[in-house]
């Protein structure tokens, strides 16, 4: 009998996954559980393993291609009965949806073995289409390009009658919805705070030798991040100056005590620790906007995303519950979470979740950057080099360690004038260590 497996739902909001490689090749027999397939989906890569014992009769995907959750990845023949495989699923290009028409099914639905493409309405006339009725705040199902279309035509996706399979809003929807259902994409605040950006393909021309890399994998996902959030959040930067002079001291009081422990210890507990403290102050920067429901949610809790290089690329590891964590408690984690990233070996539980990011290149730090947000948070702080510098106090110069913090935030959802003043108490608890310790939990 052929045995049509389907891309599971990997992770909450996982909507289709980057074929990374096959461990398998049609014909080749398989045991249960053996691992067939990695597969990326945001920024963590999995191992899927076999679901059946028996011969690999068809794969669907290739390396590089984008298979959605509940689309047929692969057929496999257990041996058991006669019955004819289904028809294969049309490739997609690679970087692209495929058919792009299938999500997982609700528990109440039934996944079908082949998903009907569906015909794309003419841009001028309006369609009337077979809609699936959605519930008030229930989930839109969506990928992340229709949800991107939406936000460029001004449409709120959560108001797009839904078509797809098991109720996903398609591409289609959107662009049907845009010419008679809802007002146009000029006349909605929205489409002003973000325009559609479409640029015409560069074709590069050989001037000699080179070597041409695919642009996919964790690259890719890196890039599609970072656009999404340089022209989705309205970015603004402040910057200010810190005196770490008293702090290097108590470090350097605590490394001793920390060594005996088994803990390296770096500034980055401490920092955390004035950040969280600050963000529990300043609680609009521990927060994000649902485009879905138009609602802004404020966080409660403090999962810090920590920014490092990982072997295939920038990878943010999530520091969960940082409100509740010792000094020491943080340095342990730190440590453990980067050595996950650089050696790739990070879960998707560990790199997704994060509710506001702290990015530094410890001692390569610069002098001063502006970091992008960590989309869909509001606000990231950028530590820089710490070195001794020359600076005036009471009227005479003086050695000083000093360095820069920067903070970027979304101007959407956080006000200039609270942007600053988050900056300024972490700025002071950083200069009076004994005032961190005073306000800790």
């Amino acid at each position: 009998m052929a045995f049509e497996f389907h891309l599971p739902d990997i992770g909450e909001g996982v909507v289709e996954g980057e074929i990374v490689a096959w461990k398998v090749a049609e014909g080749d027999v398989v045991a249960l559980d053996q691992p067939i397939v990695e597969i990326m989906t945001d920024k963590a890569t999995v191992e899927i393993p076999s679901p059946r014992a028996g011969r690999i009769a068809k794969i669907n995907y290739a390396a590089g291609q984008i298979c959605p959750v509940g689309q047929v990845l692969l057929v496999i023949d257990d041996g058991s009965g006669g019955a004819a495989v289904a028809a294969p699923v049309a490739h997609g290009h690679a970087g692209s949806n495929g058919n792009g028409n299938c999500h997982k099914a609700p528990a109440h639905a039934a996944v079908p073995a082949v998903a009907a493409p569906r015909a794309a309405a003419p841009a001028a006339a309006v369609e009337v289409v077979d809609a699936t009725p959605r519930a008030p705040g229930e989930r839109v199902l969506a990928t992340p390009a229709t949800r991107r279309l939406a936000r460029q035509m001004g449409i709120e996706i959560g108001r797009v009658p839904a078509t797809g399979k098991h109720g996903r809003v398609t591409t289609d929807d959107v662009k049907r919805y845009g010419v008679g259902g809802g007002a146009p994409a000029a006349s909605s605040p929205a489409a002003a705070a973000a325009p559609a950006r479409s640029f015409a393909p560069v074709a590069i021309a050989a001037g000699g030798e080179e070597e041409r890399i695919p642009f996919r994998g964790m690259r890719k996902r890196i890039a599609d991040n970072m656009t999404r959030s340089k022209f989705t959040a309205t970015h603004f930067t402040y910057v200010e100056e810190v005196d770490m002079t008293d702090l290097v001291a108590v470090r350097e009081r605590a490394r001793a005590r920390a060594a005996e422990r088994g803990v390296k210890l770096t500034y980055l507990p401490f920092i955390i620790k004035a950040v969280v403290s600050g963000l529990k102050k300043w609680p609009a920067l521990n927060a994000s906007l649902d485009e879905a429901t138009q609602e802004i949610v404020r966080k409660k809790y403090y999962h810090l995303g920590i920014a490092a290089q990982g072997p295939n690329g920038l990878a943010v590891s999530v520091l969960r519950d940082a409100d509740k964590r010792s000094i020491f408690d943080l340095a342990r984690e730190i440590d453990r979470l980067g050595e996950a990233v650089r050696t790739g070996t990070a879960t998707r539980e560990e790199l997704t979740g994060s509710t506001f990011t702290i990015t530094s290149l410890g001692k390569l730090g610069g002098v001063l950057a502006t970091p992008i947000i960590n989309f869909p948070e509001v606000g990231i702080v950028g530590i820089h080099k710490m070195e001794e510098r020359p600076a005036v106090r009471n009227g005479q110069i003086v050695a000083r360690w000093l360095m820069n913090v920067s903070i970027s935030l979304d101007h959407r959802l956080v006000d200039g004038w609270d942007g600053a003043m988050f900056l300024q108490d972490v700025k002071a608890l950083l200069e009076d260590p004994t005032t961190m310790f005073m306000e800790m939990v």
